[in-house]
């Protein structure tokens, strides 16, 4: 390791810190199974480091409020009602996804988070402060930057031409911002991201958290009982541990076994979720939330990985039943699109890890379509015990 390699395990709240560092000295000491997996991910930094940076003020269209900083998105399974004359108010069609929806922030928003991601585990596993610059751009670009920054809220998330101009189901469009808190910490003893950059960072998620716990929308997503509320408290609690706010934390964490008790049957399926025309995929993304959830309580002392609710409702009960129906047989509910089985990878990997059952990574060999398993960064990011 290099003179300025940070010693100790990053913070990090999703990912295991102690397992990242093994895994970085493994990929230095040149283990040969993780020897691909580093590979592609330099691979797919050095395509990062060229995308970008992002903006909310480069959207064509201004946000209701006139200010080109707030966020804008369009509900995305919203459709022009042939019926009307002016096609209004648009009409919902479940699962069928507007092509619209990225003509906002959406799309910018979601090639930041990649962006940042690779290159900042690009640089956990490299030390290439190279990597290190770009994520730092990207970072600045979007949260910091007083002229281009975009302001802590999400008032006009998901809105409906003729039926709202935001709404709380737009909260889930920064689903994935607990993985981007891992990804700033794994950049931790970088040169290029500096004490002032974290602080100003940290502002904002404040205000952030502040905003989703205190506006209508973050109230009324708070307690949706399905896959919108799971990814509510998974941002929430990310926030909370990012921002050291213990109350916080530890009013999620108190609810963490409702949700699975509300949303996992007895034998593992997630009704709320099969409800959906794409069930697979709601099934799936709803127990990766979960997951999550229990990652973050963890840090919390509190234990959802094996919680048993009523007639066995757990987390493994519903991984199990997905496996069931999803691998070891052909899915028969709804779908409507055809199903990324990559999206697999981390739920198997970490149902390993946590059940401590190596039959969960055994499926990955049985999936379609995926190749290159040990090529998938999900080596990395969650490597097998030595």
């Amino acid at each position: 390791m290099t003179a300025f390699s940070p010693e100790g395990p990053a913070r990090v709240f999703l990912l295991d810190g102690a397992a990242l560092l093994a895994a970085r000295r493994r990929v230095y000491d040149g283990d040969p199974a993780l020897a691909v997996a580093d590979q592609r991910l330099l691979l797919d930094a050095e395509a990062a480091r060229a995308v970008g940076p992002f903006s909310v003020i480069d959207k064509p269209t201004s946000p209701p409020s006139g200010d080109m900083r707030d966020y804008l998105s369009q509900g995305p399974y919203w459709w022009p009602d042939p019926k009307s004359t002016d096609g209004l108010p648009w009409v919902r069609r479940d699962g069928e996804a507007n092509p619209d929806r990225e003509l906002h922030d959406r799309h910018a928003l979601a090639a930041m988070l990649s962006a940042v991601n690779t290159l900042a585990a690009a640089f956990y596993f490299s030390e290439h402060e190279d990597f290190a610059e770009s994520a730092g751009l990207l970072l600045r670009t979007w949260f910091i930057d007083p002229q281009t920054r975009m302001n802590p809220h999400l008032q006009f998330a998901q809105g409906i031409p003729g039926r709202c101009e935001g709404r709380g189901s737009g909260i889930i469009d920064t689903a994935q911002i607990g993985f981007l808190i891992d990804s700033i910490g794994l950049l931790g003893g970088a040169a290029a991201w500096t004490g002032q950059d974290q602080q100003a960072l940290l502002d904002w998620m404040t205000q952030f958290l502040a905003w989703l716990l205190e506006s209508d929308h973050g109230v009324e997503e708070a307690v949706q009982a399905n896959n919108h509320g799971t990814w509510y408290d998974v941002q929430v609690l990310s926030l909370a541990l990012f921002t050291r706010n213990e109350d916080v934390y530890r009013q999620v964490t108190a609810r963490g076994a409702q949700r699975i008790n509300a949303q996992i049957e007895a034998d593992g399926a997630q009704p709320f979720e099969l409800s959906r025309t794409k069930s697979l995929d709601y099934s799936v993304m709803n127990l990766t939330g979960l997951f999550d959830l229990a990652d973050l309580s963890g840090h919390c002392g509190v234990d959802l990985w094996r919680h048993e609710g009523e007639g066995g409702r757990s987390l493994r009960r519903a991984v199990d039943w997905l496996v069931a129906n999803g691998i070891d047989s052909e899915w028969i509910r709804p779908q409507i699109e055809p199903f990324d089985s990559s999206r697999w990878l981390p739920l198997l990997r970490r149902s390993a890890q946590h059940f401590g059952d190596p039959r969960y990574s055994a499926c990955i060999s049985r999936l379609p379509d995926i190749d290159e398993a040990p090529a998938e960064r999900i080596v990395l990011l969650y490597p097998e015990p030595q």
